[in-house]
């Protein structure tokens, strides 16, 4: 929202020599984000100019460049040799005999840019000329300014090469641009500023003159019908509880704007257009009630407003004809033939335009969330809709209204019907009960009882010290119509500590209380993600949402869980509105992402949350806030929420280990999957077992390996992805995967590892080969040979397997090397051969091994 210091002078008293830093920061000391100051650091020459002619090149770069002869008057014409300026312009929507802006050499344009002549593109250029936002009353870059489009034609029929620019634009005046939060949308308007303004100065008695203090009329039985029908309010919330409208006819078409409100409009980022559009677009930055001009000629006799009925649409101003929703709320003739989309744009067959002699003007009062929600809808945000959207003051269309009437009277012509239409529905604010102690108590600051009474009765509320409840510490305040967002204590604590002065809250640098620390969960889901990146896997956050097709390009069976996924009820995409039950679900995603561009190896992994329905869930309650909700309650809301355990996911493909002069490189294949969930429960102290599972998607089924605890307990599942699940994903061949659970993790490590001590004795090393079936698990021969080889057994490692001459068709060659170690002496050969020998004995007792 854009301010000018001598439209907030209006408003508000300014202290001679007042510049716009000065008010900028007096608005952020109450709050108020300051975005921007404008003009007052423009040096002219800044003038009219008049394009006369132009050559058109295009470039070697493809862009068209315009040589230009500008008349910009004795300002600029190089009197020696009588010719005018000569100026080259990348833009094209300009004409010959145009009006534009010109800067010339010795000029400064905001930014402290200094305009001197300069060769470019070939061609000394004399000046430039600007763009909306070179000249900083707007923002628009994508052509230069044309001032007939800009002010009209009515507006510079009076003007001639030559003349300033500065003081016709009104760019030699400081205009605050400020950030306006969605709570205070009282402040979309110079009043709303000027009163926040009026604070930051301390509220001095006289020193805020509210512009919205008008006499309006009551309303009567001669005014046009209006009839309000919202049969279908959203959320309870009626659409429009106020509408009022006034007419005014023998209007004089012909008449401009005044030159002060074209340059106010100007200054506040807003082209003029005709007098009753500019009427309605100034006082609504004056008071902040948007207003809606409608030519009475093209009305039928009545408006109605309604909620939208399927398959209707409307052509709205900006020539875009828009499919509406039974949400829009619409203003209509009669009902029937559409005028405007309420609160967000008007329709294009009621427009206001060059012949209009008689006028409506509307100032209603719509629902804000309605507004919002048609303004996403329809992808139109407008200066109303901003407006509406935040809250508009419900008691203030009356007295936009006779402004904007008092306006088009003065500067138009013609005259007032007599009929006032005001169908006023609101509701006045409610008094709380407000406990002035409690501004302190929230804030930490001394506030008296005085202090808060004063800040709140500046702000424009009512306070009754002397109403049902009120006593020595409890006042009844009734906040003013213009602040919605005023509604407890804690709302007026902060008003209090706001208007008082953040500055005045001392900085106390809180003292620390002695923490208990992590967690166990905490520090076992750190070890994992430590140990998981020091083996080479690259940590990513994917988005929790997935395809509906996603289960069955993983294969999963019917009837696998994993299927089971919660639908969100409002996605942020339509593609993906399901909640992921794997996190390889979502990794693959991301996987995908980095092989598309450009990164052939790569490995990721991800630590997260899945959600696993397991069967149809409840409906939460809403609880209540003012107390902890009971034992039935917090039962209902936990079955209304699926379980989500917490996973980790490994997602790898292309070369693991990269060739180079050490040798040739290695492709990631299945064991290293196994290798990187061994390597987390290494670090963690938690003993796995690794066995074959040749039926679990998305794994290919001889790639696959499952993952538990000794007891039974699952852990996860790692290999390589099925072939046609990686044809399906459009994955690289041979993407190796794993998924593991966390919590089981977590909950096998609770105990703490007693440590050993480490023996001195040198170690005894012996290999032995089995002879076994192929169907027997290698896990299963390891498992037989630690249970034989006794306490003195310290490590059993797979070195070697074979399988081809000299072994058995259907059997297979197992390598083992098996160290042992005592601790409180060296063993001898015999004592080593009999711990080997009891090895081999009882794997061959659990798995039929032959010692080869």
């Amino acid at each position: 929202m854009r301010m000018p210091l001598r439209w907030l002078a209006e408003y508000t008293d300014l202290a001679p020599g007042t510049s716009g830093a000065d008010v900028a920061a007096a608005l952020v000391s109450v709050g108020i984000e300051e975005e921007d100051l404008h003009g007052g650091d423009i040096s002219g020459p800044l003038v009219v100019g008049r394009v006369l002619e132009f050559e058109e090149q295009v470039q070697k770069n493809g862009k068209p460049i315009r040589y230009c002869l500008v008349d910009v008057g004795e300002n600029g014409q190089m009197l020696t040799e009588g010719k005018h300026q000569e100026i080259v312009c990348g833009a094209q929507n300009f004409e010959v005999g145009d009006l534009v802006v010109v800067v010339l050499p010795g000029a400064t344009l905001p930014g402290g840019f200094q305009i001197s002549a300069r060769k470019t593109y070939g061609r000394v250029s004399n000046g430039m000329i600007c763009a909306e936002d070179e000249i900083g009353i707007g923002h628009d870059h994508d052509g230069i300014i044309v001032l007939t489009r800009l002010l009209g034609e009515e507006a510079c029929a009076d003007l001639k090469p030559g003349d300033d620019v500065i003081a016709l634009l009104g760019l030699g005046e400081e205009t605050i641009e400020a950030n306006v939060t969605p709570d205070r949308g009282y402040c979309f308007s110079v009043r709303g500023l000027a009163r926040e303004y009026w604070h930051s100065q301390g509220s001095p008695e006289g020193g805020f003159r509210d512009p919205a203090l008008v006499e309006a009329p009551a309303a009567n039985d001669r005014g046009y019908t209006v009839r309000v029908e919202d049969g279908s309010p959203i959320d309870g919330v009626a659409g429009c509880d106020r509408y009022v409208a006034r007419i005014i006819r023998g209007i004089d078409p012909t008449r401009p704007s005044p030159g002060w409100m074209q340059q106010r409009l100007t200054q506040m980022g807003m082209r003029p257009i005709s007098l009753a559009v500019d009427v309605t677009n100034y006082v609504m930055l004056a008071v902040g009630q948007p207003l809606h001009a409608f030519d009475v000629d093209k009305l039928s006799g009545s408006i109605v407003v309604r909620r939208a009925r399927a398959g209707e649409t409307l052509t709205t101003l900006d020539d875009v004809e828009r499919r509406l929703s039974p949400e829009d709320l619409l203003i209509t003739d009669g009902g029937e033939h559409l005028l405007a989309i309420a609160g967000v744009m008007g329709g294009a067959s009621s427009e206001v335009d060059a012949s209009t002699t008689s006028v409506l003007v509307e100032a209603a009062h719509f629902d804000s969330t309605s507004i919002a929600r048609t303004s996403r809808r329809h992808k139109l945000v407008t200066e109303a809709s901003k407006r509406f959207e935040r809250g508009v003051d419900p008691k203030l269309a009356a007295a936009a209204a006779q402004l904007a009437v008092d306006l088009l009277v003065e500067h138009g012509g013609g005259t007032v019907d007599d009929g006032v239409t005001d169908d006023d529905r609101t509701t006045d604010r409610t008094a709380y009960l407000l406990d002035v102690t409690e501004p302190s108590r929230i804030v930490g600051l001394d506030y008296s009882r005085e202090r808060v009474v004063t800040i709140l009765r500046d702000l424009g509320c009512i306070v009754d010290e002397s109403g049902e409840g009120a006593d020595e510490t409890h006042v009844l305040v009734t906040p003013p119509s213009w602040r919605p967002d005023l509604v407890d204590g804690p709302d007026y604590a902060e008003e209090v500590a706001r208007i008082d002065g953040y500055n005045n809250i001392p900085s106390v640098t809180p003292t620390p209380v002695e923490g208990q620390g992590l967690t166990h969960g905490q520090k076992t889901r750190r070890v994992v993600a430590d140990a998981l990146a020091g083996a080479g896997f690259t940590e990513v956050l994917t988005y929790p949402f997935v395809a509906e097709s996603l289960a069955d390009e993983l294969m999963l069976p019917a009837d696998d869980d994993r299927r089971h996924a919660v639908r969100v009820a409002n996605p942020l995409s339509e593609e993906r509105p399901l909640l992921r039950t794997s996190i390889i679900a979502s990794l693959v995603d991301a996987l995908r992402r980095n092989v598309s561009r450009g990164h052939k190896d790569v490995a990721l992994f991800e630590l997260g949350l899945v959600f696993r329905p397991g069967g149809p869930l409840g409906r939460a309650p809403i609880p209540s806030v003012l107390q902890r909700p009971d034992a039935d309650t917090l039962e209902q809301l936990y079955a209304a929420v699926p379980d989500q355990p917490r996973r980790a996911g490994l997602l790898a493909t292309g070369l693991i280990e990269r060739a180079g002069w050490w040798g040739p490189g290695r492709a990631a294949d299945w064991s290293d999957a196994v290798a990187a969930v061994r390597t987390v429960a290494t670090a963690l102290a938690v003993d796995l077992v690794v066995a074959n599972d040749p039926g679990h998607a998305p794994w290919h089924p001889g790639r696959c390996a499952r993952l538990s605890l000794p007891d039974g307990t699952l852990v996860g599942h790692a290999g390589e992805l099925h072939p046609k699940v990686l044809a399906a994903l459009d994955l690289p061949p041979r993407t190796v995967a794993t998924e593991f659970d966390v919590d089981v993790l977590v909950a096998a490590s609770a105990e703490p590892v007693q440590a050993r001590p480490f023996s001195t004795f040198p170690p005894a090393l012996t290999d032995i080969a089995l002879l076994v079936s192929s169907d027997v698990a290698a896990a299963d021969v390891e498992a037989a040979l630690r249970s034989g080889a006794g306490e003195a057994l310290e490590a059993v490692v797979l070195f070697d397997v074979y399988e081809g001459e000299r072994v058995e068709a259907g059997h297979r060659s197992l390598a083992y090397r098996l160290t042992f170690r005592a601790a409180d002496r060296t063993l001898t050969t015999d004592e080593v051969n009999g711990f080997r020998d009891a090895a081999v004995a009882a794997a061959a007792a659990a798995t039929g091994a032959v010692q080869r």
